[in-house]
């Protein structure tokens, strides 16, 4: 169940990741998903949520359970509406160009990248992916450990369009901010073309509840070196939840926590995503 956040919400807030999945005989499942499937977790649930947290306009990620099929995350878009959604998909080096276009005109302004089980661009296809999608100006989302970010800095630099870091790094093992892994993170925020969402803390964290003061640490410090490139998302509905869902109220109350000020949480909720998604 979703509460209302005690934080005041502005005008034009922005859920940038979040998922929507639908009816299997509509939109099947792909064989590489790697988890069950959250069928009741459908568009009319999502509304309910977004009204009850005051948000206006949503980024409808591609989930991995429908691989490149894009077909539920762009009606999800279309139904929502072109003022109030934008989408991140996923496709390939194989995906034809017509279908590029097709998905931007749609309102598609990245490419999602897994790098986890279940997941279509490996990292030796990513720059070349990169390259494939910067021509329509789109960023690259990655998600992956964040214990490789040290590994895999060199790289996400190196890509010829921006690069969007999910889920305040997903460091599996939690480190704190002076860590070589946090560093490396915090170096690729402060080079101009990185973003991070801060998103999902209880993926990750050790601690816990009601705080996740180990993601906390890690939050604050992108945020401060960053704030014009880091976006918030609920991650609803917390697909690899499967008992006690978080609830979507203090998911979004934690972002007084990491960015204290009004101005920086304005910026993380409304302008930001609004130059990294078209709005």
């Amino acid at each position: 169940m979703t509460t209302t956040p005690r934080l005041p919400v502005p005008p034009g807030a922005t859920d940038c990741h979040m998922h929507i999945y639908g009816p299997a005989e509509r939109y099947p499942v792909a064989p590489s998903n790697p988890s069950p499937v959250p069928f009741a977790y459908d568009l009319a649930a999502y509304r309910a949520v977004r009204d009850k947290l005051g948000i206006s306009r949503t980024v409808v990620v591609q989930p991995t359970s429908y691989g490149d099929d894009n077909a539920c995350t762009m009606d999800a878009v279309a139904a929502l509406g072109p003022d109030a959604a934008r989408a991140v998909v996923t496709v390939t080096l194989d995906t034809p160009e017509a279908e590029l276009t097709r998905l931007h005109a749609l309102g598609a302004r990245g490419a999602r990248t897994f790098m986890l089980k279940g997941g279509l661009t490996p990292w030796e296809k990513l720059h070349a992916l990169a390259a494939r999608v910067a021509p329509l100006g789109w960023h690259v989302q990655l998600q992956f450990d964040g214990g490789e970010m040290a590994e895999r800095e060199a790289l996400i630099r190196s890509l010829p369009c921006p690069a969007v870091i999910d889920h305040v790094g997903r460091y599996h093992d939690p480190v704190p901010p002076e860590a070589p892994q946090v560093r490396a993170l915090l170096r690729l925020l402060e080079g101009g073309r990185v973003w991070m969402k801060a998103s999902s803390p209880y993926g990750v964290s050790r601690s816990g509840p009601p705080d996740y003061a180990d993601v906390t640490a890690v939050a604050r410090a992108a945020i401060h070196v960053a704030p014009e490139r880091v976006v918030w998302g609920s991650n609803w509905p917390h697909p690899n939840v499967h008992e006690n869902k978080p609830d979507e109220g203090p998911l979004l109350d934690i972002l007084g926590a990491w960015a204290p000020d009004e101005a920086t949480r304005r910026a993380i909720l409304v302008e930001n995503p609004a130059r990294l998604y078209d709005f």
